[in-house]
């Protein structure tokens, strides 16, 4: 299923962080703290249920999905959407929708390293995590 998604990252590099933010509507203060975290993640299995914990000194998130179902999540910037993930080609594609806004977060593995692509509009954040 996602096995290999599975175990604790550390963020070692950002790209165009700010900007994703700013256009999924976040302010100005939360997108400095934001920009400035260094999250952990960790994500894990239990039967059919995955979980994605993010914890940083800025915030801590969790959520908890069944592939291909919807389910409603509170984003670390407060934006209440219906949310669904699928395993797309050995990539976790994430859709977050909200009031009339749509964004995709895509997690892959590549080279032993955990990529997410995060698009909004046409602004795109990459973030790249090793194992922790």
């Amino acid at each position: 299923m996602c096995e290999s998604f599975l175990g604790s990252w550390k963020l070692v590099s950002s790209e165009n962080f700010e900007s994703y933010m700013k256009e999924l509507g976040v302010g100005f203060a939360t997108r400095k703290l934001g920009s400035l975290a260094k999250p952990s993640v960790i994500i894990s299995t239990n039967d059919d249920i995955i979980t994605i914990k993010t914890e940083s000194s800025f915030k801590n998130t969790e959520i908890s999905f069944k592939l291909g179902e919807e389910f409603e999540e509170m984003t670390a910037d407060d934006r209440k959407t219906k949310s669904i993930i699928t395993l797309d080609n050995g990539s976790l594609i994430h859709v977050q929708k909200w009031d009339g806004k749509e964004t995709t977060i895509k997690r892959k593995l590549v080279d032993s390293k955990l990529v997410v692509e995060c698009t909004i509009n046409n602004v795109t954040s990459t973030r790249v995590y090793e194992r922790a």
